[in-house]
Formats: structure tokens, sequence, C-alpha cells
């Protein structure tokens, strides 16, 4: 049901060192979801022309299961271990309703 799936983006700025770095994590962590999570029903990283450190991350879970499923998975944590080091500040997680689509 639309009603229930949970939309959310993640906002953040790496370490301009470390970019090469995150961009593998990232890669390899979105090839993850993709093959294993099949409640995520979007997952996108999107990074800033002008700013190439500064990353959102979008993702729309089936529901709260899926959402659970995601967080607490081991490629998560391993995830989370590269990136939040390299981060300039927190990672920011926004929750969203949806207005509208085309």
């Amino acid at each position: 049901m639309p009603g229930q799936e949970i939309r959310q983006l993640a906002h953040y700025e790496v370490k301009p060192e470390s970019l090469g770095k995150c961009l593998a994590a990232i890669n390899e962590f979105v090839a993850y979801v993709k093959r294993a999570e099949p409640g995520t029903l979007r997952y996108e990283v999107w990074q800033q022309k002008e700013h190439p450190t500064r990353f959102t991350h979008l993702f729309i879970f089936r529901d709260a299961a899926a959402d659970r499923a995601h967080s607490e998975s081991a490629e998560v944590k391993k995830f989370a271990e590269v990136l939040y080091p390299e981060c300039l500040q927190p990672v920011e997680f926004v929750d969203y309703e949806q207005v509208v689509s085309r």
C-alpha cells in the first residue's frame, strides 16, 4: 500500500581526500541494496555537481518492516563504518511524505 511506504533523504559531506574511498563504498552498498533488499523500492545516490563531496541518498521502503530490515543489516553497519568517519558533520536523515508525483 502506498500509504505505508517510508520515504527518506540522507544528506552529508565527506572530506575531499576521502572522496574516492567513499564513492567506492557507495557503489558497493547500492549494489548490495539492489541485489538483496526487495523491500527497498528505490535507492538513489546523488552527488552535487558544484560540490562533489556533498551527497544525497533518496530511499523508499515498502513499509516499516523493509526499513527495519535495511537499517539492521550487516551491510548498513559495514557502509557506516566506512562512511561516517569521513563525514564533516553527522549524516542528516529526513523523513518525507509524498505530496504529488508525475
